[in-house]
Parts: C-alpha cells; structure tokens; sequence
C-alpha cells in the first residue's frame, strides 16, 4: 500500500479523460463512478477499500477539478479567428536526410500568400506533412524512394490563429482536444506555433469540429 486512496483515486480518473470531463462538467454520479473504479482501486491500493471512502476521494478530486477549471476560465480577452482549408493531402514518412533536402522545392511551389496549405513537421525520426491537394503529384514525386508510414487524401485543416493574451494563457492546446476528444472527433495531425494552432481532420468531421472549437473558445475565452 504505497499511495492512498486518494492518490489511486486520483490515478484511475487521470487515465481516462471522458470520466475526467464528466466530473468537470457535473454529469456522472459519485457513487455510480466510486462503485465503477472500485476494483481498479482496490488493485492499485493492493487492499480492500470500502466504498463511502472512494466516495469521499471522488467527491474531494471533483471539487478540485472544478476550482482548477475555474480559475482556468478566469483569463485576459483572447481574439481568434478559425480558418478552415479543404482538399489536404496529408503524410507522414520516416525522416531521412534525403527527404529534408527535397523540401526546399515544395517550399519554392506552394504559395501560402495565394491561399496555399501546407505544414511540416520534423521529428527526430518521422516527418508529417500535409499540403494543398493540388500539389499532391509533387510530394508524391518526393516522396518515391522514401519509407511512408501513412498518407490519406481528401483531409481538412482547420487553423485557430490568435491574438491578444495567448501566451499568458495555459492550456488551451489540452482543453480544445479534450473538447475535440468528447465529441468523438479523431485528429489526424495536431501543428502548433506561437500564435496558431491546426488540426488535421476528416472531411466528414470538419463541420462538427469547426462548431465545437468555436463554441469553446465563444465560452471559454
């Protein structure tokens, strides 16, 4: 027994973000979800746990999940806009020094200045990449001796670029997955800058995602 129930209670509600966002928004009975979790703490805890003791720890996590929601929502005045591209083409390839090289050409071809899409991420070992269909023979064309982990046409991007308070304001990338998240809204790519956050999306999704993510900055922000 090297946590207390408290802390296994903690542990259990952490790793499944639906009932988190449940105790958030007030809509899951204590006692239903205390008898839910009970085995799952009592293994955790390596002992058995009465139930009204879960209660308890369920109730007091609660009551810190919405003070901390709270204070979230307390923040400067935050402007946006959401822009949505359609048609995007978008891959992820194992990063090779060959790759990196040929991108310079696609940089020359796409002009964003022109309404042009494109984003690409460099990790350690993988590239994601998503572009403007129209250009989807040229990075086909790159992308011919490379190892391609995953492409699919026909996705959507939708960009929220801010302005005003945004760095001083922490969070956001995790509230507006989980919002995306509870909807049952997959993200394909997730970019982030400074001032500008896109998510990679199916087409059939956009619509809905674009009215979540509005309605959440409206409210939140």
């Amino acid at each position: 027994m090297s946590a207390s129930i408290s802390n296994c209670v903690k542990q259990v509600i952490n790793r499944s973000p639906f009932i988190n966002e449940m105790l958030v928004q007030q809509l899951i009975s204590y006692s239903n979800l205390s008898r839910f979790i009970q085995p799952k703490v009592e293994q955790m805890y390596g002992a058995t746990v009465k139930l009204p003791a879960i209660v308890m720890a369920v109730r007091r996590y609660a009551e810190e999940l919405l003070e901390n929601e709270a204070g979230k929502i307390q923040r400067g005045r935050i402007d946006y806009e959401i822009n949505m591209k359609t048609n995007i083409y978008d891959v992820n390839l194992v990063r090779s020094d060959s790759f990196v090289s040929r991108l310079s050409a696609l940089y020359d071809e796409v002009k964003p200045q022109k309404g042009d899409f494109l984003n690409v991420s460099i990790g350690s070992h993988e590239i994601s990449l998503s572009v403007s269909d129209k250009f989807r023979s040229a990075v086909d064309k790159l992308l011919s001796d490379e190892e391609v982990i995953h492409r699919k046409e026909d996705m959507v991007a939708l960009t929220i670029s801010f302005s005003g308070d945004f760095l001083q304001t922490p969070g956001i990338l995790y509230m507006a997955t989980r919002k995306l998240a509870w909807e049952d809204i997959n993200l394909t790519e997730i970019v982030s800058t400074m001032n500008e956050l896109t998510f990679v999306i199916e087409r059939d999704d956009s619509m809905k995602a674009f009215e979540v993510l509005q309605s959440f900055f409206d409210e939140a922000l």
